[in-house]
Parts: structure tokens; sequence; C-alpha cells
């Protein structure tokens, strides 16, 4: 029996797919651990999986959506994320990362949990690396759309040199960035790192693995070496109130299937009048609908429409006539697997990207978050449901995911890490 030590910072989709590995790893006799911010406790206890509380908390960030507004600003969202809420508690990050990692085998990080690495130097233990989506990889020979300038990838006709030179600019961007964690390293006795811990530094040398389906970006000549495509773990958090269930049954029995909106865990912050946009959308196609709103629980509304704060997603995915959603990583997962044709609103960071990916595999049709406004919904949402082969490649593409197991794929190869330390 082994014992894993997972750190990560973030949203739910920055959870849950340790979550569903930490499962994996439990079911075949170890114990695991995920480090991350107290609001997450309940969540992660809920599953069975230990929990070790890490800073920062949402609760010290103050006002929560306007933090997460700010994060999701297209152009200055990076930055204020790593500023405001990476650097300022490297110390304390580390000091409970070097706390719970006492009689760890393994320790595996997220690519924003850059106090890992530090002790897993000191400590002198083997660490993986992991990446939620394949805009982490940043390949210049299958290059990301990136949210503050997604015009930017026109430009790979001209070939890998373009990407490149941006890519260079963020790393010089973000060298001033990362000034902090490079005093934090001096201070513990650490050598210079040849790389910027949010570029090429966050990849382990002994292994690093792509939590995201492989359907969704091919091995490339400059990802880190030992990369391995485990598939996503799907996890699904949702609430099980059973008043809640049975009221969703209830609803999904009285009719037609419904056009399904969802935000993730972040964009619902941002939501602003967007589900007033939903609403008008789905009854001026004469369609029923569900909105997942988050705590923001819209006031009335009416026949046809209901609003849920909270659902388990494979609970009304695969019964959606469409899912709608925001692009993230954890989300989009969930609607592949689904079986349901989709309409994407990306907001920002991986989202943009993540929705190009699945529009390519011919699952449905994307829309940038800012004009998701009811004609533009409607216009893409009749374009949707008037073709038959976004549902039937939809379907396909369930049924293929269907035959693998990302959290076993990913416990398997950590299992395998931990045999080759110790041999």
């Amino acid at each position: 029996m082994s014992r894993f030590v997972f750190a990560t910072l973030g949203s739910l989709g920055d959870v849950h797919p340790y979550i569903a590995v930490g499962r994996s790893l439990i079911q075949r006799g170890h114990k695991t651990v995920i480090a991350t911010s107290e609001e997450y406790r309940s969540a992660i206890e809920r599953a069975g999986v230990e929990f070790a509380a890490v800073p920062p908390s949402m609760a010290e960030l103050g006002d929560y959506q306007a933090m997460v507004s700010q994060v999701l600003d297209a152009r200055r969202g990076p930055e204020y994320l790593i500023k405001r809420l990476v650097m300022p508690y490297l110390r304390r990050a580390y000091d409970e990362l070097w706390r719970v990692s006492e009689g760890a085998d393994l320790l595996v990080s997220h690519p924003l949990s850059v106090t890992m690495p530090l002790v897993a130097q000191k400590r002198g233990l083997p660490w993986v690396a992991t990446v939620l989506a394949p805009m982490s990889m940043m390949s210049s020979y299958d290059p990301p759309v990136i949210a503050a300038a997604p015009w930017f990838r026109s430009l790979r006709v001209l070939g890998v040199t373009p990407y490149r030179l941006i890519f260079g600019l963020a790393k010089r961007q973000a060298y001033g960035w990362e000034k902090p964690l490079r005093e934090f390293r001096k201070e513990l006795g650490l050598p210079p790192q040849r790389h910027l811990a949010l570029f090429e530094g966050q990849f382990s040398p002994l292994l690093n693995l792509a939590l995201f389906d492989a359907q969704l970006a091919a091995s490339q000549p400059d990802w880190p070496s030992h990369t391995h495509v485990c598939g996503n773990p799907a996890y699904d958090g949702g609430t099980s109130d059973p008043a809640v269930l049975t009221d969703l049954e209830q609803f999904l029995a009285d009719g037609e299937p419904p056009i399904v909106f969802a935000l993730g865990s972040s964009a619902i912050w941002v939501a602003g009048d967007f589900w007033k946009h939903a609403v008008a959308a789905a009854q001026r196609l004469g369609r029923r609908a569900i909105l997942i709103t988050g705590p923001q629980m819209p006031g009335s509304l009416p026949e046809g429409v209901r609003a849920y704060a909270h659902l388990p997603y494979s609970a009304v995915f695969p019964r959606a006539a469409v899912v709608v959603h925001s692009s993230g990583i954890g989300t989009l997962a969930q609607a592949m697997r689904s079986g349901r044709p989709q309409l994407l609103l990306p907001v920002a960071f991986d989202q943009p990207d993540n929705s190009r990916r699945a529009v390519a595999l011919g699952v449905g049709r994307t829309l940038p978050f800012r004009k998701a406004k009811t004609e533009k919904l409607v216009g893409e949402l009749e374009k949707i449901l008037g073709a038959a082969d976004y549902a039937a490649k939809a379907r396909s593409l369930a049924e293929e995911l269907g035959k693998g197991d990302g959290p076993a794929n990913a416990a398997r190869k950590l299992e395998d890490c931990v045999r080759r330390a110790i041999n």
C-alpha cells in the first residue's frame, strides 16, 4: 500500500479529476490525500478521500464573485490569478504541503500548485505532474486558441514560428510574475529552476499525466517527455438531495427532452443576464429548458423551464436535446460522454481552445459567451437541432469514450511510478 498526495488549486473543475483518480487508487488498496482550498473539504471527504487544507481559502480572498470576474478577464485574468491567488501564498502553501507529505510515497501536482515540486525536491520524493486540458501542453505544432487573441491561430498556416514567438513573449511576461517563487526557492536553498514554473517547469522528469481525452489532442513533438494521455477522469459531484432528483425526474418525464444550460462552477459568477437570454431562446424555439445556475437562482420562470442550483451532469446531460455549456474541461468531458449535441460558449482560459477541439469532432457548434444573446442562441440552436449529424457524431463519440477508464489509467501509471522509485 502506498500513500499519494495530490495538490490542486482552482474551481471544482480543478478538484473533481483528482477525486476520481484518488478513489481509483483507494479501490486499489492505497491511501490518497487531496490538498486544496478549505471550501472543497466536504466534497472531497464525501467522496471518501482524505482532505488537507492548503491556502488560499476562497473566504480569505474577499468577494468571491468579484474575484472570479477578474480571473475570467480574457486579457488580465492570468496575471491576476498568478499575482493574487498563487504568489502571495507560497510560504503557507509550502508549509502545509510539507506537513501533509510526511510519509508520502508519491506527490502529484496541478499546474498551479507551484510549491509541490519544491516539497518533492526538499524531501527527495518522486513527483508526477498533471495537466487537465490540451492548452497546458503549449504546443507550437498543435497550437491552442488563446482567449485574449483568438485570431492568432489563423497564423498557424505559417508553421510553428508564430506560436513560438507568442509563447516566448508570454514567458517574458511570466518571468516577472514568478519573481517571488524564485526568491522563495533561494530561501529554501534550492538551485535556480531552469524553466518557468508556469511553462516547462511545471512538468516532471519522471511522469506527466495528461488528464484529458485523447480525442481532443494527439501527442506532439514538443510535448514534455514521459507524457501519458490517460483520458478525462470524469467525476460527477453534483447534489444527491433526493427531493431535487425526484423533481428533476418528474420534469424530465413530463415532456420532450429539454435544452440544458450549464455554465460550470466558474462562469456562473459572470452570468449576468445570460439566464434571461437562455429562457427567451428556449421559448422562441418552443422548447423546454433546464438551467443549472449555481447559487444565484433566477426569479419566476415560465412554464416548461426549470432552474436548479446544482445537478449531477450525468443525470441530466444524457437526457437533453442539446447541452449548452461554457467549455470548461470537466463540463466538456461530461457533455462528450452524454452522447448529446452541444453548443459551447467559451469565456476564458482554456475554454476557447476546448471549444474549438470539440467542434472539430463534429459534436456541436461554438459561440463566444459575450455574444450569447437571444438571437444568436436561437440561430445556433436551430442549426444544431436541425442537423442530424451533430447528434449522430455525439452518440458515436460517447460510445468510444465509454470504452475507456481515465481514473484507472491514471492510477495504474501512478502505481508504476512508485514501483520504479522503490526499485
